[in-house]
Parts: C-alpha cells; structure tokens; sequence
C-alpha cells in the first residue's frame, strides 16, 4: 500500500475499529474525486469515519444534519444588505468546505437534495446570479438509512448516480466490538498525516495513471452487457463508467502501481456499480440480488489478459 495512504488509514483506524476495507474505499473515492454514500442503520459509525477523515486529510469540515427545514440556502449560502457598507454581501453556506456531512440526506425535501446534488456535479454555487467556487478539494459524504422511512425523500436513480460510491458499514465483528468497549473512556485525538498540497498531488497523480485500450474496452463491454441484461431496467450510465475507471486508478495508485489491472477494476464494481442499476419486476419476482446479476454479467464479459 502507497505509505501516505497506510498513515491515513493507520490514522482513522484509532476511531474506526474492525472496518479497514471502508476506510480504504472511501479514501479511493476521495483521491478519485468523487462523493459517497454511506447507506446504514444508526450508531454504526459514519459520522465518526466522516469527521476522522477529515481530521486525517487536513481537510475543512462542516456537518449539517438534514431535516424537512433545512433550506437550499442553508448549504449554498445568500447574499444579505449590510447598512453600513451600503452593499449586498456573500453569506457562504455549509458547502464551503472541503468535506461536508450531509446526515441523513434523504429526510429533509426534494429542493434542498437537489442543490446539494447540483453543488457535487459542478463544483460550484450561484447565489442571486453570482457564482462562487467552492473549495479544493471538495467532497461529500451523505449518509441515509434503509429503516425507518416515514418522512423521508428518497433519492432518485438520477441524483443517486451523482454517488461515486455506495458503501454500508455494518455492525462490528465480536473482536472489534469488545475494542470499542474497551475503549469507550474517550476518542483519541488524531493528528493530520496529510495537507491540502500533498492529496492535491496524489489526486493528480491518480489522473495520470496509465490505462491500457483493452481496460477501456473491458468496461465499455461489461457497461453495454448491464444495459442488455434480462435481468436490469436501468443499466450502467457513463458517468458510472467514467467513475468505475476513475476509482480503478485510485485503486492502482494505492498500490503503489502506475497501470490499472482487470483486478482494480472488478474489485470496484459492487461500491460503483451496484447503485446505479436498477433491477425489472421479473429479476424481483425471482429474489435475484444486484450482487447476483452482477456476477453473472461479469462471467459472461471476456476478460482482457494484459
């Protein structure tokens, strides 16, 4: 593993117990560039992976638990009169940071969902026709759970797609609950391993990872046979192609690799993929998972051999 990456996560494993593989696919998803979706049951420790990678990374953070009254304004910010100036000021909202907590994204309305959604697709806000840049990096972690849905907005295929990844946590293991017990006088006060400069470079040097035309083509193949399947509505889009490539490059980076494998990319495909397909009523009837048909599309695609 890249040694700056082995640090960070050394770092968020002081809070996180027992849940390494997470640690690491939200750090891909970060040097990739893109946004995450954590999708869980309460107390499983997403907030907590939230503000130590925050702590880790040097990175800007601001939390905002999303309820039906939390205002598109709130998270773009407004503009306001100052008397004394005798001018219209800029107000920033709670997107200005580097890495936003959007709690429970699906509780609060439909408009407020979509500002945010429309901030993590361009990069930037526009408030009263003035547009501003938001920081970078710039990353959002949003968090929702699959239980208790009276009074939540669930979140439409299309707006889901703008996810790099989805990942659940789950409980912990026996081992690491009995760490977490033990441990329970207080969190430890985590250091920053990494500055604002140093994952700037690290993303560019994902960007210029070396891939190879049969990769390319590799998920050029399996996007089309998600698409064809007899088993899925809605297949693969290509913006989850472009996100499937762009977290395969994090993964060989990781790796200390400058090429992406077949591996790097099939390892990828549950946390990029499996969101943003959408099964038909025939696939349901017969109790198929995403992760079945997934499989099965993956037997059928040929393997490039490089």
């Amino acid at each position: 593993m890249n040694v700056q990456i082995s640090k960070v996560v050394g770092e968020i494993k002081k809070n996180i117990k027992g849940k390494d593989d997470i640690i690491f696919e939200v750090l891909l998803a970060v040097l990739a560039g893109g946004h995450i979706l954590l999708e869980d049951i309460p107390g499983v420790g997403k907030t907590t992976l939230a503000l130590s990678l925050s702590k880790a990374m040097s990175l800007e953070y601001k939390r905002v638990q999303f309820t039906p009254d939390v205002l598109p304004s709130d998270i773009t910010g407004f503009t306001m009169y100052n008397q004394k100036s005798m001018q219209f000021e800029f107000h920033p909202g709670a997107a200005m940071c580097n890495l936003m907590l959007a709690d429970e994204i699906n509780r609060t309305s439909p408009k407020t969902q979509s500002a945010l959604l429309e901030i993590m697709e361009e990069g930037r806000v526009t408030v009263d026709g003035v547009t501003y840049d938001v920081p970078s990096p710039f990353v959002v972690i949003a968090t929702q759970n699959p239980f208790g849905s009276a009074g939540t907005q669930r979140l439409p295929e299309s707006q889901m797609d703008r996810f790099m990844i989805r990942l659940s946590m789950g409980y912990p293991d026996h081992a690491a609950a009995l760490q977490i017990l033990r441990e329970d006088a207080g969190e430890p006060n985590l250091q920053a391993v990494l500055n604002l400069d140093e994952l700037s470079y690290m993303q560019q040097a994902v960007q210029a990872v070396y891939v190879d035309e049969s990769i390319y083509e590799f998920i050029i193949n399996f996007t089309e046979a998600t698409r064809k399947s007899e088993s899925i509505e809605l297949g693969l889009s290509p913006r989850g192609s472009k996100a499937l490539l762009r977290i395969a490059k994090a993964s060989a980076f990781a790796d200390s690799r400058n090429f992406v494998s077949v591996a790097d990319i099939m390892k990828q495909i549950p946390p990029v993929v499996g969101h943003r397909i959408v099964l038909n009523s025939k696939a349901k009837a017969r109790d198929v998972s995403v992760e079945q048909v997934l499989k099965n599309i993956l037997n059928e695609v040929r393997v490039p051999k490089i």
